[in-house]
């Protein structure tokens, strides 16, 4: 439909998952992409296989922890596919233990992947925004934003405060034309979930589990997040600015499952 014609989009985390699924869809609405990934092999595989003319979908492998490489990235960019005018933040790592058990370097992987890696890239491609007039950025946070699960620690910690970044820098930014928004995923069917049920006795159990918590007795697929990033991403919400859409099929209303 067009709906992202002219946008030039930087997306992180995008070989697989939630990112490849938002790259994909992005690339159908007309956008321009660059995509970024640690995984070199699997991210030029992928941007192979979405057959798209390199004037429109560039890529780079790089670590959003490593800010003067994220720098590079938007340079790049900016020589391949034009001036970035849109960042989709979604690179992110689950780091999941009881506080107290938390060592000093999962403290570190998980802040400077979850929160530091996102900030490193507003700070590339905010000066092209403020200078081109406007633009979007869009975080990818997680439900664990605003809900607690036992043992999850540190993760919600970094995700309550990428949703205090995206209002920060929503805020700040506002009048010159700049929205800074995020949108707040549940379960949704990634490898990292299937890892997840692995991870028990009985995966199937596990898998069960966590259908029922859901009141429609389903999790999301990474299409379905796609596409409220489509919606996000472009003009046509305009005054949306600070904000997080959740997506996670009504879990985190109810009290307790049915």
């Amino acid at each position: 439909m067009g709906r992202l014609n002219g946008k030039r989009i930087f997306i992180t985390g995008a070989a697989q998952g939630i990112g490849l699924a938002i790259a994909q869809a992005c690339l159908a609405e007309d956008a321009s992409l660059f995509l970024i990934d640690r995984d070199a092999a699997l991210l030029a595989a992928v941007a192979g296989e979405m057959g798209a003319p390199a004037a429109r979908l560039g890529y780079r492998a790089a670590d959003i922890t490593d800010a003067d490489a994220i720098r590079a990235a938007v340079a790049k960019a900016g020589s391949e596919i034009g001036t970035i005018n849109a960042l989709i933040n979604n690179a992110g790592v689950n780091v999941f233990a009881p506080p107290l058990e938390t060592s000093d370097d999962e403290w570190n992987r998980c802040f400077d992947i979850n929160l530091k890696g996102a900030w490193n890239c507003c700070k590339a491609v905010l000066p092209g925004l403020i200078a081109a007039g406007g633009g979007a950025i869009l975080n990818i946070a997680s439900t664990h934003a605003f809900t607690i699960i036992p043992h999850t620690f540190p993760y919600p910690l970094a995700k309550h405060a990428l949703i205090g970044m995206t209002k920060s820098l929503g805020l700040e930014y506002a009048a010159r034309g700049v929205r800074v928004n995020a949108i707040a995923p549940g379960y949704v069917a990634t490898q990292k979930v299937i890892d997840y049920w692995n991870g028990f006795p009985d995966p199937d159990a596990a898998k069960a589990e966590t259908m029922r918590l859901h009141p429609g007795g389903r999790i999301a697929s990474p299409a379905e997040i796609a596409l409220a990033a489509v919606f996000m991403i472009s003009d046509e919400c305009p005054f949306m600015n600070a904000t997080c859409l959740t997506i996670d099929g009504g879990l985190s209303v109810q009290q307790h499952p049915a």
